[in-house]
């Protein structure tokens, strides 16, 4: 009961609603995939960052990275690359949703 009241109260104040804010903005990068459906499970997407497959932006990134919106994403699986723009980021979404998250860039 406490902590919901102590979250009540800090709800209206500027310096948490700014990070509030921030946090709408950016998403880790193994979610992100997950969630846009890029790849299919979150643990394989943590992996792929584990082995130095998925670089954002030209640089290795790792799962904990914080995507936003216009990144430039690469995938290698082997000798085929998957290269997207990041174009919007939301928690959750439905399948056919899916795809309005991403524009494929073609290599």
């Amino acid at each position: 009961k406490h902590v919901y009241a102590l979250c009540e109260l800090l709800r209206d104040v500027p310096e948490f609603a700014r990070v509030r804010e921030r946090r709408k903005n950016f998403m880790r990068l193994d979610k992100f995939l997950k969630v846009s459906r890029v790849i299919k499970r979150r643990t394989v997407a943590n992996e792929a960052c584990d082995t130095g497959r998925i670089t954002v932006n030209g640089k290795v990134a790792k799962a904990s990275y914080e995507i936003k919106v216009n990144d430039i994403v690469e995938i290698k699986y082997g000798e085929k690359i998957i290269k997207f723009k990041v174009l919007s980021i939301v928690d959750t979404t439905k399948k056919a949703d899916a795809s309005d998250m991403v524009e494929f860039i073609d290599m």
